[in-house]
């Protein structure tokens, strides 16, 4: 069963809230991928990999990947809950699919649930080739006198 259009969720930042968000609160996060779409409960950001991002063998790392999931959905979360920098991840799982080529990747998360204290949500990451990993996120959202 899904949500009528009355259960999606607001965004209350935008992209360009977004960006200043991480330039003031996440400096290193800023400049690896760029949101390049923001839609009702979801977010998608793109990952122009470089040589930095890939591994021995020419693929695109494990690490780059598990960062590009965790920072889609930390931008999907604040996206709807607003400028909150202790939002953090509680669990990420993540399953690869195929082996990235070197090239662009791009992230879409997708809130499943945004509740007071959990947003819990997907991540498919896909290449040019296709879906290449998925993760499940959850993170914990800080009470308002801890913000």
């Amino acid at each position: 069963m899904s949500a009528g259009a009355e259960d999606a969720p607001v965004h209350v930042m935008g992209i360009p809230e977004l960006e200043a968000f991480l330039e003031e609160h996440f400096e290193q996060a800023v400049g690896f991928a760029d949101v390049v779409e923001l839609g009702e409960g979801a977010l998608t950001l793109r990952l122009r990999s470089t040589e930095r991002h890939l591994r021995p063998g020419g693929t695109i790392s494990g690490p780059t990947i598990f960062t590009l999931a965790d920072l889609a959905f930390y931008q999907l979360t604040l996206s709807l809950i607003g400028p909150v920098p202790l939002a953090v991840t509680t669990q990420l799982n993540l399953s690869f699919m195929r082996r990235p080529d070197p090239g662009l990747l791009e992230a879409t998360a997708t809130m499943l649930k945004l509740g007071r204290r959990l947003a819990v949500g997907d991540v498919l990451i896909e290449g040019e080739e296709g879906p290449v990993a998925h993760a499940q996120v959850t993170y914990s959202i800080p009470p308002p006198e801890k913000r």
